[in-house]
């Protein structure tokens, strides 16, 4: 299983229709990617943020399925219209990994 997590800072002058926009769209990506099995999507409560207000988890089946994602045409209509909104941030990893030793 993979995991891939990311975090937003909204750029200035971002209005509250377009984040809404952006959390229903990524919620839309699922059964539209394959191989994408949970999304997890909401606004940041920690204080610990740095300035990321939003954020997410999306769980995969394995490292093909990640890697077809970020392609997906589907995912790049979502980006076309929000990464100028954005100032992401993003994680990728093999959560299968997760009990084995750290390798740096």
């Amino acid at each position: 299983m993979y995991i891939h997590a990311f975090a937003f800072r909204w750029v200035e002058g971002t209005t509250e229709e377009q984040k809404k926009r952006a959390k229903r769209e990524i919620l839309a990506l699922q059964g539209k990617i394959p191989g994408l099995l949970e999304t997890h999507v909401g606004v940041n409560i920690s204080p610990r943020g740095q300035g990321h207000e939003f954020g997410g988890v999306m769980k995969f089946t394995d490292k093909a399925a990640l890697d077809a994602y970020f392609p997906h045409p589907v995912h790049q209509a979502l980006g076309e219209w929000l990464m100028p909104l954005i100032q992401p941030l993003e994680l990728d990893f093999d959560a299968t990994s997760s009990n084995e030793e750290y390798k740096g």
